[in-house]
């Protein structure tokens, strides 16, 4: 019996021969990151996409829209203002656009959400037997790089309260974690946690804001808190 693996990979995304759809993803000049959050394949081989868009969504939906294998896209917003897209797409169409998918559409194998498109690259997470992850990199081809950045043993919970971060959220909590940000004394400030990501001290602090607001109502969800006189 084989060990279950967890593999994080990065498939860089070139500009020059990639699809509309995934270049607007992966390098969209007005768009953050981009973050597949769920989908749904259907017997027609058609598929239904959620995306989480942090940046300008109607630059996405303006330039994806009408390419190939785009069969309609929806934009909307939640309370708090994250912007989404749902997009029905034939993926076989759209050649590369839904790579990650394919490449691990062999059982045994469990993509973890979500997918994650930024600073030119597709950021993905797979848990399975390693034989049969070997085999979904080989499927890949020479139409994208792909760098294997972790080969561990296998992860629990996809739905655990960090899978609601961005990479880069996820990065600047780690890294503050790390340099002791949150130890008591604190060892380190938001101009470290910079440091270590490569960006300003108010980036710094905008991530970790935002990932701390996120796992708190993570965290919080189904509590009902007395309001204080």
């Amino acid at each position: 019996m084989c060990a279950t693996k967890y593999l994080r990979a990065t498939a860089t995304v070139d500009p020059d021969t990639a699809p509309t759809f995934l270049n607007v993803l992966a390098n969209g000049e007005r768009i953050d990151e981009a973050r597949k959050v769920n989908w749904n394949a259907s017997r027609d081989d058609g598929e239904t996409a959620l995306f989480a868009i942090d940046g300008d969504a109607e630059y996405f939906g303006d330039r994806v829209a009408g390419t190939p294998g785009i069969e309609s896209i929806a934009l909307s917003a939640d309370e708090r203002g994250q912007r989404y897209a749902l997009v029905e797409m034939r993926p076989l169409e759209t050649p590369m656009a839904d790579l990650t998918d394919r490449a691990c559409s062999q059982p045994g194998l469990v993509i973890q959400r979500p997918l994650v498109y930024r600073d030119g690259a597709v950021y993905g997470h797979v848990v399975g037997d390693p034989d049969r992850l070997q085999a979904a990199l080989d499927g890949v081809g020479d139409a994208i790089d792909v760098r294997i950045d972790e080969i561990g043993t296998g992860r629990g919970d996809p739905d655990r309260p960090t899978t609601a971060l961005s990479e880069r959220q996820r990065e600047a909590v780690t890294a503050a974690l790390a340099l002791g940000h949150y130890d008591e004394p604190r060892a380190a400030t938001h101009a470290n946690v910079a440091d270590a990501l490569g960006c300003a001290a108010a980036t710094a602090s905008e991530h970790l804001r935002k990932a701390e607001a996120k796992l708190i109502r993570a965290g919080t969800e189904g509590v009902e808190f007395e309001p204080q006189p």
